[in-house]
């Protein structure tokens, strides 16, 4: 596992300032960040369950093939279903860019170490399984120069975002990233979007 160098809310907030109406998939602690710095009906933080996110994703990719979806999946999440990487890289989505924060814990669930969190190398499984552009960042500095290029691109995409675990900069509101209200305006939005 590379050194990890980089805060999560500094990461995911040049992301959404780069943002140019995206559906944003996030879950567990990088939904709560994403949630207190991103305000748009195209937030889907209903996933639900640990190792959807990118299945969510890849459902909204598929139905809405001329919009970009990203995903912010934490390692742990990912690490609840690998297997999605293999159904990802075989349909290969154009407008799917997998973000993976990594961070070597289960960070939700008090920060306990995941299997392999010194050894393991999502992106080399990524690539392995078929994902087109690969990219890995420990450096805020190389991540916020790159991100334009990973937007604009016409390829499945695979992004490993190296970062320390927050120190409860947000609280966690499960009531509030599940919100049924917030769940039917996404709803609304995707219907009027092409």
């Amino acid at each position: 596992m590379k050194k990890k160098s980089m805060d999560r809310l500094e990461a995911l907030q040049l992301l959404n300032n780069a943002r140019t109406g995206e559906i944003v998939v996030a879950v567990y602690q990088a939904a709560t960040t994403w949630a207190n710095i991103s305000n748009s009906d195209l937030n889907y933080t209903f996933t639900g369950a640990m190792g959807q996110g990118s299945s969510h994703a890849l459902g909204l990719a598929l139905g809405k093939p001329n919009k970009r979806v990203i995903v912010l999946d934490g390692d742990g999440s990912l690490l609840m279903n690998l297997g999605t990487l293999v159904t990802i890289g075989n349909i290969k989505p154009k407008n799917l860019i997998h973000c993976v924060c990594i961070n070597g814990t289960y960070e939700t669930n008090g920060s306990i170490a995941i299997p392999g969190n010194k050894t393991i190398s999502f992106a080399d499984m990524a690539k392995a399984a078929g994902y087109e552009s690969i990219f890995s960042f420990n450096s805020i500095e190389k991540w916020e120069k790159a991100i334009p290029k990973i937007l604009a691109s016409n390829q499945l995409s695979f992004v490993e975002l190296f970062m320390e675990p927050e120190k409860n900069k947000f609280k966690d509101n499960f009531k509030e990233l599940y919100s049924t209200n917030k769940r039917n305006l996404f709803i609304e939005k995707l219907k009027n979007q092409n």
